[in-house]
């Protein structure tokens, strides 16, 4: 026996058979978007968390991310309203650090005595060409300041001027070379140079060098200097 032929009963399954598929394509559509939400949202958690702690390094580093990855997303619109303040603050400590990196204060037994320095090498020349800038404070021999160097030290015949700018303003620089041969330059006026440097947060200086009567210009970064590293010490009993 024939079975009856129904038309609008195949064409009903068939409509609920694409109704079905359609859902399930939606749903996995879906799905990719919905991960991408949870992703932005825990680390827009882990951004929170950073911020709470003042890890500034690390908030920056996360907060980038989420704008590179998630852009026009609720986590990057938070991340917007705080991201620059803190890449600001973190940019300016990390410099204030590495600035005052550069600086090396010690205190140790010298000649009979005992010293103080705050050192800081030449920022240009770099390498094995670096000169050292030196404030040092003696028991016996008070205190001064002196450029020392490599090799067989510094053209200056007598007393000489170092050409000099303390933040782009020039000034001279009064100055000798020891007797004794050291390959340094010593500055007469100590205390009116470290004042200055004191105020200035870069330094340059020309000099002539003995190898090769060759010039060159000294640059020293010298705004993390703390003042309050350099130990003074007591002066030597009479």
């Amino acid at each position: 026996m024939k079975l009856p032929f129904r038309p609008a009963a195949i064409v009903l399954c068939g409509a609920l058979a694409l109704a079905g598929c359609s859902s399930q394509d939606q749903g996995a559509a879906n799905a990719p978007a919905a991960a991408q939400t949870d992703d932005s949202a825990r680390k827009l958690d882990t951004y929170r968390q950073l911020l709470r702690i003042h890890n500034d390094e690390m908030a920056v580093a996360m907060g980038h991310d989420i704008l590179d990855h998630y852009p026009g997303s609720a986590a990057a619109k938070e991340v917007q309203q705080t991201l620059p303040d803190i890449e600001k603050r973190w940019k300016e400590n990390s410099e204030k650090n590495r600035l005052a990196a550069l600086w090396l204060y010690q205190v140790s037994p010298m000649e009979g005595g005992t010293q103080s320095t705050a050192t800081i090498y030449s920022s240009q020349p770099s390498g094995n060409d670096r000169v050292r800038l030196v404030l040092r404070r003696h028991t016996a021999w008070g205190q001064n300041a002196f450029l020392f160097g490599s090799g067989h030290g510094f053209v200056c015949r007598g007393n000489c001027t170092i050409a000099a700018s303390f933040d782009g303003k020039a000034h001279g620089i009064k100055a000798f070379a020891p007797s004794t041969g050291e390959p340094a330059l010593m500055i007469r006026d100590d205390k009116d140079f470290i004042s200055r440097l004191e105020k200035a947060k870069k330094i340059t200086m020309d000099v002539t060098l003995v190898d090769g009567e060759k010039k060159q210009t000294l640059v020293y970064e010298v705004g993390g200097f703390d003042p309050a590293k350099w130990q003074a010490l007591p002066k030597r009993k009479k």
